[in-house]
Parts: structure tokens; C-alpha cells; sequence
């Protein structure tokens, strides 16, 4: 600029064209920083553009930025401008820290992905087919004379088998090399045993082990599907860490069936870390809270996740084991008093048990929702159809927002009815050896399971009576009364309330299962009879195993003007429920029943702090997968 130029008074609108492409500059040259997508910053760039023509025509000259000693005067307002700046380079530098922690777990996700890939890469390339690699796709293309046989099953594995050469298939939990050996731990379902395999060249009756052998052996990924082939010996001490602790298997050859190619969520070694602290099993269930893992734990959330990961630890294979066993032994015993099996629909044309606490639907035009509970259809089969004694094991829906540790929108519901001759007690008799055979069967048949559950979540073994004990709710009222809570005869019981009465039963009668009957009629459904001696209360029971409920049961109503009346007091119109209510109209025996959460059972039964733990897929307000 010359002397002239300088002298000169500024054309206020040139500075303000000098001030706008400055501007422009500015906030190209910051989104170029924030690595922003050029979609957004190149608007800027054309308004700049069409600045500079402008800026020549007056001046006719090229716009160049000017030092910083030539920058004319701003304006009013610099100081807003200067504060709108600040605000913009503090948001760009935000959003440049968040994309460079992104960028971060990016590449973190990226190298393991690579490093997975890499090891099968290199495990493709060096393979003797005879002795190890991978193992042709099972298409079901041939049989074998051996069949299933060939396989030996690693719980059956013992020391009476030494020198016998087997073939077991198993999870790949571990692997490790050491020098020219490799150890690796293979497991199926609740067993696990040992393979090892020594670098050698063969000779005097041995097979030849070639070192790619051993470094294959250790290098596919965990959780892989393999076959070992091997001899069973024992070793000097027992091996730590195996449940087939008195063997282990020299292997002869090592073939991989299916290669986990994913990288994992997380270690099995983790998942199946003793607790360290034990989780309260009452009040609300913070779902964002158990989604963390800490201390070499896998939080419960991440577990759910990936539920097909989880379902192989020990503790959870036992875990749905014992319930397996559950439902045999409920249909083993009710067989045998002639119950007979039934299968009610889950579709209905109103609520099961009235409330609003159902998923709807829409039912080719018409309102349905899924069943809360069999109970109409079950007390038309016995009652009403003649069968007299029916039990179901089904799904059960509950559109309950209810976030807890004890609660579910889906479970496996355990239900049984029957029709009465003179007392309801013929049902709690009925009900109180069914689960006495249940808890006999389980120590007797999954004595492995229980063990296998107490070694991740401890828990003391649950103590029942031969003859069950029975209390009615005013006295379970007067207990907790006693023992300075506070609590009224015709009150509902809190959960709180029933731990507490759970705890004072187990001192007082050394039992964790027991029977309450004898409920106020306003905290039971329609459909219950009511006390022939208190209106105020009702012929129902509750079932608790550790101060908990299990089953909710009752005599029911059998006539129909009483079943209309009952239904009217809850608000249940009467039409939704018409088919119902006319079933009683052409006779009906007495009866009562019962419904049993089998997932609480399983949960109670081997002291699990959450049924979220004893539910295969579990489904509560914020989880509908996997």
C-alpha cells in the first residue's frame, strides 16, 4: 500500500467487504481443523468467492489479506463478534476431542479385528490335513461306521480310561504355548479337560507332533469348536482349573470344525469370575448400572447382550439345567396324581385377569391382547369340561413397567387346577408335596448343577420341611407386628415386608418354604371365592421360598351371578368376559389352582440375586433382544 493509499480515508464499503471475506476466511479455516465434511464449510466458501469479485470492481484490485498492521478499523459491534468467534472455536474444539475419541475406539475396534484376522491367516497357511488344521464344513456329507460313538463325551472322561485313545469335541476356553509345547482347555457344557501336545518327531510307537502343529494348537481363537484327538493319561498332580482334574489328553492330532471369527465382547475367563459382592435382590433394577464391567466381571447387561457368549459358562448351563429339571419334576408329580397336561391359547379377546397391564394387538380388526395368565381356560377345562385335574407349562405376557430384580413382561408360567371336594386345603396339600418332590428331585439329580451354580453365586442350600407349613396372613401380620414392622391384617404385603416375614419364619420354624392363605378379598382378583366366615377376606394362598412369592392361588368362584358381581367390582365389563362366565351356567365343579413363575423358582431355589439370571432370553420393559 502506498503513502497515498494510507493517507487516503477508507471507502466504508470496501472495509466492510474486507471485514466479510476476513470473516468468511476465518470460519473455512476452523471447519478445515474440526476435519468437517467439505458439504459443510463449502457455502463459505462461495459467498467468499463472490466477496473478492466484488471487493475488485470497486477497488480494482485482487483482494489480499492484510497484515495485521494494515487491518482497517473495525466497526462497531468487533466486540460481538470477537465473543461469537470464541463461542465457535470452543464448539469446534469439542467436537474435534469427541471424533478424536471416536476415531480412537475406531482403531482399537479395527486392531483387534486385524489381529483375529491375522491368526487365522496364519493358521490358513500352514496345515498337515491328516494331523491338524481345519476341519472340512460338517454338510451332513457322509457317515462314519462309528457314528456319534467315535466321540468320547469330556464328562465321562475318568482315570480308569488311562492309556485309551479318544476323540472329544469342546469349546476352545484356553490355549497357551510353552517353548515346544501347548496347553489348551477344552470345554463342553459343565466339563472341562486338558490337551496337550509336545513338539516331537515320532518313532517307537509315537506319532510324530510337527512344531506347526503346536503353534496352530495355539493360535486358534478362543471359543472355537475343535475335535482332539489324543491318549488319556493321568497326570502326577491333579490340573487346576479342569473339572476332569485327574486327566488330561496327549494329542495325537487337532482339527478345528468351526472358527470363532468375531472378536470377543468379552473373556470367558471373566464371565465366570466368582461374585466378589453379593447383589441386593430387592428394589428397583438399574439397567445402565449392571452395563458396566469391572474388576475382571462382566456387568449383567453386557452379558444379556450377547446372551449366546453367557449361556456357556458352567454356572449358567447348570443354571438352566436345574430349570429343565424343574418342569420335569411339576409334570413327573402331577402325572402321577392324574392331572393331565393341557394347552390353553395366548390370544384373547380381553384381559385374562382384568387391568390394564396387557400387550394389545390388533386381531384382523378387531382388539385382542396376548394372556396374562391361562386361569380362564384351565378352570374351564377342569371345572367346566370335565377334566378335573390340568396343569400347563406356557408363556405368560405382563405389560407391567415394572423395572425390578424380581419382575419379567415374559415368563414361563407353571400352572395347575383342580376341582375340590369339600376345602381348598385339598389344593395346598397337593401343592405342598409338589414342591417337596421338587426340591427332593433336584438335590437327588442335580447335585453336579447345584455346585457348579454355588461356586460363581454362592448360596446356602434351601431348608424345607417334610410337611409343609402352613400360616394364615392375620398371623403372618402379627409375626412381623412382633417383630417391631408395622403391618395390618386387611393391608396388601410389600415386598420389603415379605422378606422380613421370609426371615422371621426361617428362625422361628427353621423353614424357607412356607404357605400363606387366608388373603384380604380386596388384594385378590374376581374370580376368587371369598371367606364364607369374613367377607373382608378371601380363600387364597401365597407359596414363599426365602421371603419370596413363587405362586399365587386361590378356590375359585363358580357361580356365575357371584363371578358377574366380583368382575363388575373390579371394572371388568362383564361382555369381554361373557364366554367365560357362561361356561359356569351348565354346571361347574368347585375347584382352585395356582400359578408358579418358574424362572422365580430357579431364581429363589439357588439364591440368585436376579431373574434376569435364571431367564434364558430375558424380556423386561427395556430389553426385547437378543
Amino acid at each position: 500500500m502506498s503513502t497515498e493509499e494510507a493517507a487516503a480515508p477508507a471507502d466504508p464499503a470496501v472495509v466492510e467487504l474486507t471485514n466479510q471475506i476476513a470473516s468468511l476466511g476465518t470460519s473455512i479455516v476452523e471447519a478445515k481443523k474440526a476435519k468437517q465434511p467439505k458439504e459443510e464449510w463449502d457455502p463459505f466458501l462461495k459467498q467468499m468467492l463472490a466477496l473478492k469479485i466484488q471487493y475488485k470492481e470497486k477497488t480494482g484490485k485482487d483482494f489480499h489479506a492484510p497484515s495485521k498492521k494494515e487491518v482497517p478499523n473495525k466497526p462497531k459491534g468487533e466486540n460481538t463478534q470477537a465473543a461469537s468467534d470464541k463461542n465457535k472455536e470452543k464448539r469446534a474444539k469439542k467436537a474435534a476431542e469427541k471424533a478424536a475419541k471416536e476415531e480412537k475406539k475406531r482403531k482399537q475396534r479395527e486392531e483387534r479385528e486385524t489381529r483375529e484376522r491375522e491368526k487365522l491367516e496364519k493358521l490358513n497357511g500352514a496345515s498337515n490335513e491328516d494331523v491338524f488344521g481345519d476341519a472340512p464344513m460338517i454338510q451332513s456329507r457322509t457317515k462314519s461306521a462309528e457314528g456319534v460313538s467315535r466321540w468320547t463325551k469330556i464328562g465321562d472322561l475318568t482315570k480308569d480310561m488311562e492309556g485309551k485313545e479318544v476323540l472329544v469335541r469342546g469349546f476352545l476356553h484356553t490355549s497357551r504355548g510353552v517353548g515346544k509345547m501347548s496347553f489348551v482347555l477344552l470345554r463342553s457344557s459343565l466339563y472341562t479337560v486338558q490337551c496337550v501336545a509336545f513338539e516331537s518327531k515320532g518313532g517307537n510307537g509315537k506319532p510324530e507332533i510337527p512344531s506347526a502343529m503346536i503353534k496352530y494348537m495355539t493360535g486358534v481363537p478362543v471359543e472355537s469348536i475343535v475335535d482332539a484327538y489324543g491318549t488319556v493319561t493321568v497326570p502326577e498332580k491333579p490340573v487346576e482349573g479342569a473339572t476332569q482334574s485327574a486327566v488330561e489328553i496327549q494329542v495325537h492330532k487337532f482339527h478345528c470344525v468351526h472358527k470363532a471369527t468375531a472378536a470377543m465382547p468379552f473373556q470367558m475367563e471373566d464371565a465366570c469370575r466368582p461374585d466378589l459382592v453379593r447383589e441386593t435382590d430387592i428394589g428397583a433394577y438399574d439397567h445402565d448400572a449392571n452395563n458396566a464391567s469391572e474388576g475382571g466381571r462382566v456387568g449383567q447387561e453386557t452379558r444379556l447382550d450377547h446372551r449366546w457368549i453367557d449361556l456357556r459358562t458352567p454356572a449358567n448351563q447348570s443354571i438352566f439345567r436345574v430349570q429343565s429339571m424343574v418342569c420335569t419334576l411339576f409334570r413327573e408329580y402331577l402325572l402321577a396324581q392324574n392331572f393331565i397336561e393341557i394347552h390353553t391359547p395366548k390370544l384373547l379377546s380381553g384381559a385374562s385377569e382384568g387391568g390394564a397391564d396387557v400387550f394389545t394387538l390388533d386381531y384382523f380388526g378387531k382388539p385382542a391382547c396376548l394372556s396374562m395368565s391361562p386361569q380362564l381356560h384351565k378352570q374351564m377345562a377342569a371345572a367346566c369340561g370335565g377334566f378335573e385335574r390340568v396343569f400347563e407349562i406356557g408363556p405368560v405376557f405382563r405389560a407391567e413397567n415394572s423395572n425390578t430384580r424380581r419382575h419379567l413382561c415374559e415368563f414361563t408360567g407353571m400352572d395347575l387346577e383342580m376341582a375340590i371336594s369339600e376345602h381348598y386345603d385339598e389344593v395346598l396339600d397337593v401343592l405342598g408335596d409338589l414342591f417337596v418332590h421338587i426340591f427332593d428331585g433336584l438335590k437327588e439329580k442335580c447335585g453336579q448343577e447345584i455346585e457348579r451354580v454355588r461356586e460363581q453365586h454362592g448360596f446356602d442350600d434351601l431348608q424345607y420341611l417334610r410337611k409343609t407349613l402352613k400360616i394364615d396372613y392375620a398371623t403372618g401380620c402379627k409375626l412381623l407386628r412382633e417383630a417391631g414392622v408395622e403391618q395390618g391384617d386387611y393391608d396388601d404385603l410389600s415386598t420389603e415386608n415379605e422378606k422380613k416375614l421370609g426371615g422371621i419364619v426361617k428362625e422361628k420354624y427353621n423353614t424357607d418354604f412356607y404357605i400363606m392363605d387366608k388373603y384380604p378379598l380386596s388384594v385378590r382378583p374376581f374370580y376368587t371365592m371369598p371367606d364364607p366366615n369374613n367377607p373382608k377376606l378371601s380363600n387364597s394362598y401365597d407359596v414363599f421360598i426365602r421371603g419370596q412369592e413363587i405362586l399365587s392361588g386361590a378356590q375359585r368362584v363358580h357361580e356365575p351371578k357371584l363371578i358377574e358381581e366380583r368382575a363388575q367390582e373390579w371394572g371388568i365389563d362383564v361382555a369381554t368376559i361373557s364366554s367365560y362366565v357362561d361356561s359356569f351356567r351348565n354346571g361347574a365343579l368347585p375347584h382352585g389352582g395356582g400359578g408358579i413363575g418358574l424362572e422365580r423358582v430357579v431364581m429363589l431355589y439357588l439364591g440368585l440375586p436376579n431373574i434376569r439370571k435364571s431367564s434364558m432370553f430375558p424380556r423386561d420393559p427395556r430389553r426385547l433382544i437378543p
